[in-house]
């Protein structure tokens, strides 16, 4: 098991009022399973994600991630695991714009004092077919030409479990198509594990096994 998520309960403060998002909020992760969860603006789907990929904390509950639980780990010690182990893909591509596509794909390997592999990331744009836009600055690229070097970035370090907060949402139904089928076969490829967020039917469908994330907590 990559991740267990067990009985995460989170709310915000509003001033005097409280807003619950998730509540019992659970869910098993395996090598290889492509996880889809389903809801509506608000649903708590992107807090979902951020308490997963350890960038926010639940108020209770666990995450167990390579049977770690990471409640026991301070913040260095996440960030070690959060750059190891997991990679994101938003669906704002964050890509930073005065750097050519390589070098933001590299960008996360030399924040944290390593070389880039660039034997890996090349491989990654051929596979992605962006080898010849390796170069180009992302206002450059297409939408869908960005959306790719973001899943270039985030696989970079062979993450254990790719998050991927409503990756289509930005995408025109074309390009949408292309990431979705770029994510199944990266997911039959490396037997990637991912946990993707959408609102869309049609790319729940992709899941092994689908959720909805209603009233804070999630139904099969």
């Amino acid at each position: 098991m990559i991740l267990q998520a067990k009985s995460i309960c989170k709310s915000f403060s509003n001033g005097k009022n409280k807003l619950s998002v998730l509540s019992d909020f659970s869910l098993d992760v395996k090598s290889g399973q492509i996880i889809t969860i389903m809801g509506q603006s608000g649903s708590g789907k992107s807090t979902a994600l951020n308490i997963i990929g350890t960038l926010d904390h639940p108020d209770s509950g666990d995450i167990i991630l390579n049977e770690k639980n990471i409640q026991s780990l301070d913040e260095s010690e996440l960030s070690v695991l959060r750059n190891r182990d997991i990679g994101f893909v938003f669906q704002f591509h964050h890509l930073l714009p005065e750097f050519s596509a390589l070098e933001n794909v590299l960008m996360p390997q030399w924040i944290n004092g390593k070389d880039g592999d660039n034997l890996r990331a090349t491989s990654l744009f051929e596979k992605m077919d962006l080898s010849n836009r390796i170069s180009h600055l992302p206002s450059q690229l297409s939408g869908g030409e960005r959306s790719r070097v973001a899943v270039i970035r985030a696989l970079m370090n062979q993450p254990r479990l790719l998050l991927a907060d409503e990756p289509t949402g930005n995408l025109d139904e074309k390009n949408a198509n292309k990431l979705i089928d770029l994510l199944c076969e990266i997911n039959e490829d490396f037997q990637q594990a991912i946990v993707l967020t959408t609102h869309n039917p049609h790319v729940a469908k992709i899941g092994h096994k689908q959720y909805i994330l209603e009233n804070g907590s999630l139904s099969e």
